[in-house]
């Protein structure tokens, strides 16, 4: 759904006022409007967190803190849509498209402006990672990789299973949150026949997926999500830390939770990209910490992700941790634990 049909929705459920139509349509004129309709139907009420990840907030475009590009992708990229930042692994863009656009999405500047993938920079693409031994790794993204045709995509990955110097490949997809019916007969039988490629050539293949909220978390989505799970296909959560959506512990414990109980090891926790027309959604750094401090020790560690900082400049993933050290020489080192409890460690 694009912005005139949201907006008629908008208008019949939550009876949006002209002036906030006359919002919607400025903003999408620089950052598009785009949302299934499963998704929109997940709405309860007006400024729900549901409606801050996919509605248009006047706040995107009077927002004069950020960059387009913060990460420094387009400096990293040697060949259209390979990202080459780390050593043994590449960032592959092999999709123009999602199903929604993200009001908080790191790559605000491309998907659904001016981005678009052909079949010669795909091929490019193929051949960077054909020609470096050294990539172990490829994440296929986008956009969201799974909105490619299968076809693209068998070839793409049916490509990379015949290098002997690529053991993994990893899926970016929001699809079984924001769309799950699209998680289909086709695409399953798809991923079954990639996967037994990739089995066959002693390769991996994981997926990482995005949930930001439990209430996104619906029947349908865990179908989705265990369809893809039954698979044997390793499923990791990557979630950005937003404000007034979930910076909160109890929501990111029942989030974490209700991942892990339909096979999603939650992964990362992002602390949000300084993008330009984002910074409403940015949390505090020490409140961040704050809330790993109240989820380590409460839940299962199986429950708690890694939170980082994407460093600016393309300086690449730092885990930011709370403080459990008190205190260390070169003997012992004087820890806290999460009921604030005292021990000390000898080090040697």
């Amino acid at each position: 759904m694009f912005i005139k049909e949201i907006i008629d929705n908008l208008k019949t459920k939550f009876l949006i006022s002209e002036g906030e139509i006359a919002e919607f349509q400025n903003i999408n004129k620089i950052y598009p409007m785009k949302i299934s309709k499963y998704y929109l139907n997940l709405i309860k009420e007006k400024n729900d967190a549901i409606w801050k990840q996919c509605i248009p907030s006047i706040k995107e475009i009077e927002d004069l803190e950020g960059i387009d590009d913060p990460l420094f992708e387009e400096k990293d990229s040697p060949v259209p849509l390979i990202t080459h930042r780390y050593p043994d692994r590449v960032l592959f863009l092999i999709s123009d498209t999602c199903d929604m656009f993200c009001r908080f999405c790191t790559r605000k500047r491309k998907v659904g402006i001016n981005f678009s993938i052909n079949d010669e920079d795909i091929d490019e693409g193929l051949q960077y990672i054909k020609n470096h031994q050294n990539i172990n790794d490829v994440i296929l993204s986008g956009g969201d990789a799974l909105c490619v045709s299968q076809q693209r995509l068998t070839k793409i990955i049916f490509f990379i299973a015949e290098l002997k110097h690529v053991s993994i490949i990893r899926i970016g997809t929001r699809l079984p949150c924001v769309n799950p019916k699209r998680i289909s007969k086709n695409i399953i039988t798809t991923l079954t026949s990639l996967k037994f490629q990739l089995d066959k050539n002693k390769k991996a293949l994981y997926m990482n997926i995005h949930f930001e909220h439990p209430d996104e978390l619906t029947d349908e989505s865990i179908e989705a999500i265990r369809k893809i799970a039954n698979l044997g296909i390793p499923l990791g959560n990557q979630n950005v830390l937003l404000k007034n959506i979930n910076d909160d512990v109890d929501i990111l414990k029942k989030l974490y939770q209700k991942l892990v109980a339909n096979y999603v090891k939650p992964y990362y926790m992002f602390q949000a990209d300084l993008v330009k027309g984002t910074h409403h959604f940015k949390v505090d750094v020490d409140k961040g910490k704050s809330l790993i401090r109240g989820l380590q020790g409460f839940i299962s560690g199986l429950c708690i992700p890694h939170y980082v900082i994407d460093a600016p400049d393309g300086k690449g993933k730092i885990p930011i941790l709370p403080k459990y050290e008190i205190d260390e020489n070169e003997c012992v080192i004087k820890l806290k634990n999460y009921k604030n409890e005292i021990s000390i460690y000898n080090k040697i």
